[in-house]
Formats: C-alpha cells, structure tokens, sequence
C-alpha cells in the first residue's frame, strides 16, 4: 500500500520513511507543500494509476496553502474523499486537535513522532480502508445481483401476462404489434430448449401409412 508524506522538511521525510520501511512499508511517496501534493492526487494521475494512493501524512505547518486547507481540499474532491489523511503537527492544544478533524483528518499524531505510536496509527487507518474497499465491493455484487434477479422476474412475468395467440396458426402478437411463431416466442422469452419430433396425433395424420398401432 503506498503513503504519501506531504511535510516541507526533507528530516522528518526521512525520519518518517525510515520509520515505515523499518515496519515494512516500502511503497512510499513526498511533497514538500500542498501544492506538489495536489500534483501527486490530480485526476490525470488518478485516472493513470486508481488508487495509487492509499493513505497520506499531512503536516499542518506548510508553506503556501497549508496542511489543514488541504484536508479540506482533498476530502472535498470526489475521487480522492476514501484516501484516509493523518495529521502530523508540532500543534498540541486541543482547537488544533479539533480543526484538523473538521477539515477531513481521520487521525492525528503530534511531534515529535513516537515511532510505535506512528505504525500503529498508519496500520489501523490502512485496515480501515481496506475494509470499506471491501464493504463497497460487497455492496456493488449485492446490486449486480439484484438487478439480474429483478431482470429474472421480469422475464418470468413476462410469460405469466396475457398473451394474444392466433387460434389458426398459433403464432402470438408481440409487444410491438408483430406475430411471431410461438416457439420463437418462447424460446425469446425463457431459457427454454426445444427437442423436435412428431407426437401421435400428427403421426396420423401426416404418415397414415406408417403409423401402427
């Protein structure tokens, strides 16, 4: 899974990777401001590589547009709203706390960063994610197979409705004004498989000759 750090300074970069990598996460990525971060996230990126991005460490103190407008700003853009954001800060009063879980943050860690309490925070938001992306998927099969049973009751109520029939020919009138055979009709309208032959009656009839009793 890749984390993005988004912090302006090249120590705390290292300070973070070397963390991460030492508890096994390898698949890294940096921004030195909101701005290179937003680079990183764009659409044409996202577009190229869907969910290149699976959780970012943002810290407030960023030049240019800061870390908590940017919460905001990511949490407000639909393809980027499910990548989880951790706030790392040097800010400990309690409205830091407070503002940056309105601007979108899951999380919080304050510096200097503890590294057990770092892999901890990173390892339950992963797993959070990773648990929606299946609750989405779960959801998305329950659609699909509701709409096909819907499609299924369609048909079936289809064959149970009142049916024009021809009392010579036996074809049927379709929905749009058509007559149609009615093993066509059939077979269009159910999963039915015909096997031909001739039953008695029309042995009679059609090869008196051959027909025995």
């Amino acid at each position: 899974m890749a984390i993005l750090i988004v912090d302006d300074s090249r120590d705390e970069q290292e300070l973070l990777s070397t963390r991460l990598r030492a508890a096994g996460y390898g698949s890294l990525m940096f921004a030195d401001s909101a701005e290179a971060a937003f680079g990183i996230l764009s659409r044409d990126n996202a577009v190229q590589r869907p969910g290149a991005v699976d959780l970012i460490l943002m810290d407030i103190m960023l030049p240019g547009v800061d870390g908590l407008e940017a919460c905001r700003r990511i949490t407000t853009t639909e393809w980027l709203q499910g990548i989880p954001i951790i706030v790392i800060t040097v800010k400990t009063e309690e409205k830091d706390l407070l503002a940056a879980f309105a601007a979108g943050a899951m999380d919080y860690i304050r510096k200097p960063v503890n590294p057990a309490e770092l892999v901890a925070r990173v390892s339950s938001a992963l797993a959070l994610r990773e648990e929606r992306f299946t609750r989405k998927a779960r959801e998305q099969e329950l659609l699909l197979r509701t709409q096909e049973l819907e499609q299924a009751l369609l048909e079936v109520k289809v064959l149970r409705k009142f049916i024009p029939i021809c009392a010579h020919c036996k074809r049927v009138r379709t929905d749009a004004g058509d007559w149609q055979q009615l093993e066509a009709y059939i077979r269009d309208h159910s999963e039915v498989e015909f096997s031909h032959g001739i039953c008695q009656v029309c042995m009679r009839e059609v090869y008196p000759d051959v027909f025995k009793d």
